[in-house]
């Protein structure tokens, strides 16, 4: 940013809070990072281990501290929750999350003068929406990581189909980070053909037997990797230090996020993911890509589950 320097904070320093500041330090997106968590221990522990490998990389700033240190903070980012357990969805932490991220959000406002808050811990939508409301900070201001690993997915799986370059291929999962979620293949491309359509060209089978098999992996992929070793946190991790490079740097980056809705293909009232310009400000501006009809309903669909578990954790 144009002051030169930039502080991040991050509140939890579980597998995810860990090692998204790792990253971060690894790509040394800001000048001052702080870990926050109820150990304190953990935190120290956890800073003092990135510190000691900064000398390779660079400088940076890296400490353990309390709450206090989230003023004067560009971003805040909030990874700490109930871990999910093997069998758990997303949306079956609600309850147990909302309590801990109230506390938390109550804590961060006592010291808070400024910066956005970039929500992690799931479930990210309702835990977005619930902090938004709590914190009463400007539209933008609090946004969710959201769908933005799951898109990544969704790319990865169609490039692996295709054999090109995920970088050529465009396409966004919107709705719920969760069961619900959306896949909008009117809006994917590959290199500015639609992907039916580049498929068709080229003798690739893309029916919606495949289509489906494609969406259940980015859907399940992460409750497989944690059956496996119990956690998932690197491929999280490395979203997480994008958005938040991208947030501070203004760079004006579209993203997948989880934002409050306000009114956007008839949804109000419920964080949910669509392509979002992110900068400094957090969320600038929603897109509204022109959607199928049934992508419209599915994403209804989608913002009715999430106002379920919503009813029941308010």
């Amino acid at each position: 940013m144009s002051k030169g320097t930039t502080k991040v904070a991050v509140i939890g320093a579980g597998f995810v809070g860990a090692t998204s500041a790792y990253v971060m330090a690894l790509r040394q997106v800001c000048t001052e990072l702080v870990l926050i968590d109820v150990v304190a221990d953990k935190a120290e522990g956890e800073a003092a281990d990135i510190k000691h490998g900064l000398p390779f990389i660079g400088q940076m700033k890296v400490y353990a501290g309390d709450y206090s240190d989230v003023k004067d903070c560009d971003l805040i980012v909030v990874t700490a929750g109930a871990n999910r357990k093997p069998g758990e969805t997303r949306l079956d932490l609600a309850k147990k999350n909302t309590s801990i991220a109230r506390g938390i959000t109550e804590s961060i406002m006592k010291y808070y003068n400024g910066g956005v808050i970039l929500v992690v811990a799931n479930p990210v939508d309702i835990l977005t929406y619930m902090i938004t409301k709590w914190s009463g900070l400007p539209k933008g201001m609090v946004l969710g990581s959201g769908t933005s690993l799951d898109t990544v997915r969704f790319r990865s799986m169609i490039a692996n189909k295709t054999g090109v370059d995920v970088a050529n291929i465009h396409g966004y999962i919107i709705g719920e980070h969760g069961d619900s979620q959306v896949p909008a293949w009117s809006n994917t491309h590959i290199a500015g053909t639609q992907v039916e359509d580049y498929c068709n060209h080229n003798g690739i089978l893309l029916n919606e037997d495949v289509k489906a098999e494609i969406l259940e992996s980015v859907k399940t992929d992460g409750a497989k990797i944690i059956q496996r070793k119990g956690a998932t946190y690197f491929g999280v991790s490395v979203c997480v230090a994008v958005l938040v490079e991208s947030l501070l740097r203004d760079c004006d980056t579209i993203r997948t996020v989880s934002t409050v809705l306000d009114g956007e293909y008839g949804v109000s009232d419920v964080a949910l993911s669509l392509p979002t310009i992110i900068g400094s400000s957090g969320a600038k501006k929603v897109l509204v890509p022109t959607l199928t009809e049934e992508e419209i309903a599915a994403f209804k669909k989608s913002a009715d589950a999430c106002k379920a578990v919503l009813a029941e954790c308010k």
